[in-house]
């Protein structure tokens, strides 16, 4: 459907759910077998009977999104607020939800649902889950239930999770999936069938997403079994623990000047490399791994402040999951844990990507990224002497590395 069809779709089922009656967005056979609605929650006696019969999600993410005291949340879709009403309970009157819904008929009915178990905490907000009414970094947890799947622009969204989540925010939703890698035609006869699939991702699909939008620690948990590789599944990630004033994202490519800068500064003290001059950047992203390439950056400015990256360390299949990284810290921004932050990013993110060994070589006079290294799992496994010449004098390096203890054992 269309995003205007959506939307005239779900307003109609607001109307009828403001009437009385019991709706549903899939399939009545998927409905009747407890597949899709309110079926996954056990606290329905607190919540009004018009939240209820307007639940058309496919799970609970309330129930996996470890809600605290005082946190701010945000539910995609929020439909007639059912997950924003118990969101709300959870974070008690220090805490705030958000819904956000493109259909005013779901608005008002979510609204009169909060006023009539007087939910003084939350707020509805009329937008689209791609273009998120909120400012940057203004949400702990994002939730959303069984809505992602109708994006036409998946990217767009989970961009907007990203943007709108603080550092360490987390996003928990339950959504529909299909387990492989399925041809248009599956993907068809699949929306035809429970309808609340339209434009489903594969599981390998949305892992993509995830990380592409600057997302770590992946899971995908496959929960209802709808049949033909269809599936209702708990989809979880973070975005990645900074300090204050920072935030860790995707390196860009309007970040080449700032990037090859950091490098120029930490090559000029000496003891990074051997090499003494940056590359072009064309050279730069040609000989690293596209997926694993992040930034620190000043979230008041702009500011790029440090970067790491991985190389692959052969084409080899069997080192498929040995990569070899690099880290710069701009001069200016050293011992103010940016490099322990974007050290921890990047090990996430490469064991989502199914990375099991992350291994460098450092000089030994280089105590302060040697002791980095060490503190987050890296060992020295040994020195390759006398390695090259650098400014005139035959260096050692040590060789370190960090095995993964979840990913390729």
């Amino acid at each position: 459907m269309a995003h205007e069809e959506i939307i005239d779709h779900y307003s109609a089922l607001a109307r009828a759910a403001s009437a009385g009656r019991v709706v549903t967005d899939c399939g009545q056979d998927a409905f009747d077998q407890g597949c899709f609605g309110a079926v996954d929650y056990d606290e329905l006696g607190v919540l009004p009977d018009g939240a209820v019969r307007a639940s058309l999600g496919c799970g609970n993410p309330v129930a996996i999104a470890e809600l605290r005291t005082g946190e701010t949340v945000l539910d995609l879709g929020s439909g007639g607020g059912i997950d924003v009403l118990l969101s709300a309970r959870r974070v008690g009157p220090e805490g705030w939800v958000y819904g956000v819904d493109a259909s005013a008929d779901m608005l008002e009915l979510a609204r009169r649902n909060a006023d009539q178990v007087g939910a003084r905490n939350v707020e509805f907000l009329h937008g689209t889950i791609e273009r998120v009414p909120l400012p940057d970094r203004s949400i702990d947890v994002v939730i959303s239930n069984c809505v992602i799947n109708l994006s036409s622009d998946k990217a767009a969204v989970l961009a907007e999770v990203f943007r709108v989540l603080r550092p360490g925010g987390r996003f928990g939703v339950s959504d529909v999936v299909v387990d492989g890698e399925p041809d248009e035609a599956r993907r068809a006869a699949v929306e035809q069938r429970i309808g609340c699939a339209a434009g489903a991702l594969s599981t390998s699909e949305y892992r993509a997403l995830l990380a592409g939008a600057g997302l770590t620690g992946l899971r995908i948990t496959l929960t209802a079994d709808h049949g033909d590789g269809v599936h209702s599944a708990i989809v979880q990630a973070a975005k990645p623990v900074a300090g204050p004033g920072v935030e860790i994202r995707p390196m860009r490519e309007d970040d080449a000047d700032q990037v090859l800068a950091i490098y120029q500064a930490g090559l000029d003290t000496g003891q990074a490399s051997f090499e003494t001059a940056t590359p072009s950047w064309e050279a730069f992203t040609a000989a690293r791994l596209p997926g694993l390439r992040y930034v620190a950056c000043d979230t008041g400015t702009g500011r790029v402040l440090g970067w790491v990256a991985a190389s692959a360390v052969s084409s080899r299949c069997v080192y498929a999951g040995v990569v070899e990284h690099s880290i710069y810290i701009h001069p200016g921004c050293q011992a103010q844990g940016i490099g322990r932050a974007l050290l921890t990013a990047f090990i996430a993110a490469s064991e989502d990507a199914s990375v099991w060994t992350i291994q460098s070589g450092v000089f030994g006079e280089n105590t302060a990224s040697l002791a980095l290294h060490q503190a987050l799992g890296f060992r020295v496994v040994g020195t390759r002497e006398r390695l090259g010449c650098h400014r005139g004098v035959w260096r050692d390096v040590l060789l370190i590395e960090r095995r993964s203890a979840v990913t390729g054992i």
